[in-house]
């Protein structure tokens, strides 16, 4: 069988803005998910899992819908790719996927994104050749909100497929997901060049997993909703700073500062990276990002400020939590020369809370989806 891979993502900023209609500006990872697959004619998926060994997922195609509940809960992602084909009208006769991940699960790094998108890609280039990447991201994304049930937007998705090399990719969501195709200026890679900065960036995964299918999630995007329904507009994205003051409930108007800031920090980084300035200019809005996730979105926890405090105490420019929240893993922008103090002392104080280690390593710009065989 052939194989194809998709990225984990980190997000350099612009957390909980995707499913409000703004801006995000991820990296891919190095780490992804590779799947292996090639088509049977028995009228059935059969799945295996490296990270599962002995266990076999075989579902007949036409009654995948009705099985959902009774697949294992890993195996619905995969699973809910194969259904959005049927679903678009491309046959599937019978497929075999075998997948193998090194994403860390749990840890905010979009493992369940790179799951459906080395899926979906693989399933695009045996069935459906001449899918665009929009509708490739589309139907990772609807895998994930349908068939496992997680009301994710469009970051990770995108991430895993649209990502570059050395870069970061600046989406303008709104302008991406426009109805009649993406507008101009909707995607523009950002060239983000550590090593010529002797810069790095240090990803803490904090061993405190999260699970957006949880509810916390959803709970969060509902809130968002009703603040953007509360204004009379379709979207955080058209929220002014000055507006907010007219949310009369004191969450809500929380729930939007964050998504408000949050855009005008991803426009900064951006503009600032777009300059060619000293990407170090760019920490404290990475820590300003991280503060308003804290205290306006509430979706921190001890391990995740633990890890950024102690992060910024040894030197780093800035820092943050990434992914949904709850849980997970932290990012900082570091001296090339300083990462293993900052690990060291990221470390030491887990160690001092009595927390099990973190696990943590660099990461670089890497490139997204693609076929390797």
């Amino acid at each position: 069988m052939d194989r194809w891979i998709a990225p984990g993502r980190v997000n350099l900023i612009g957390e909980h803005t995707d499913y409000n209609d703004g801006f995000v500006l991820p990296i891919a990872l190095s780490l992804g998910v590779v799947c292996a697959a090639g088509p049977t004619a028995d009228g059935r998926v059969r799945l295996t899992s490296a990270q599962r060994p002995g266990e076999v997922v075989a579902v007949a195609v036409d009654e995948l819908a009705a099985q959902r509940d009774r697949v294992p809960g890993w195996a619905r992602y995969p699973l809910g790719v194969v259904v959005e084909f049927v679903r678009r009208g491309y046959p599937i006769a019978g497929v075999r996927l075998d997948v193998d991940g090194a994403v860390p699960i749990g840890a905010g790094l979009s493992s369940s994104a790179a799951l459906c998108c080395a899926v979906t890609v693989a399933l695009r280039d045996l069935f459906a050749p001449g899918l665009t990447d929009r509708a490739v991201v589309e139907i990772a994304r609807a895998a994930e909100n349908e068939f496992a049930g997680v009301p994710t937007g469009v970051l990770d998705q995108s991430a895993a497929i649209l990502c570059t090399a050395g870069h970061a990719l600046f989406l303008d969501v709104r302008a991406y997901t426009a109805p009649d195709g993406p507008e101009p200026g909707a995607v523009e890679q950002i060239p983000f060049d550590l090593p010529a900065a002797d810069l790095a960036l240090l990803v803490a995964d904090t061993g405190h997993p999260h699970d957006l299918a949880d509810g916390a999630y959803a709970e969060r995007r509902a809130q968002c909703e009703a603040a953007a329904a509360a204004l009379g507009v379709p979207a955080l994205r058209d929220v002014t700073t000055a507006a907010l003051s007219r949310l009369t409930d004191p969450v809500l108007r929380r729930r939007a500062t964050h998504v408000v800031t949050e855009n005008a920090r991803v426009l900064a980084v951006v503009d600032r990276l777009r300059s060619g300035a000293d990407p170090r200019a760019v920490g404290a809005l990475l820590t300003a990002s991280h503060r308003s996730l804290r205290d306006d979105f509430a979706v921190s926890a001890p391990a995740l400020d633990l890890a950024v405090d102690a992060a910024l105490a040894a030197g780093a420019h800035g820092a943050r939590l990434v992914g949904g929240g709850f849980g997970g893993s932290v990012l900082a922008l570091v001296d090339r020369a300083a990462t293993d103090r900052v690990t060291a002392r990221i470390e030491a104080e887990f160690a001092a809370a009595d927390l099990a280690a973190p696990r943590i390593f660099t990461v670089e710009p890497a490139a997204g989806a693609r076929r390797l065989d």
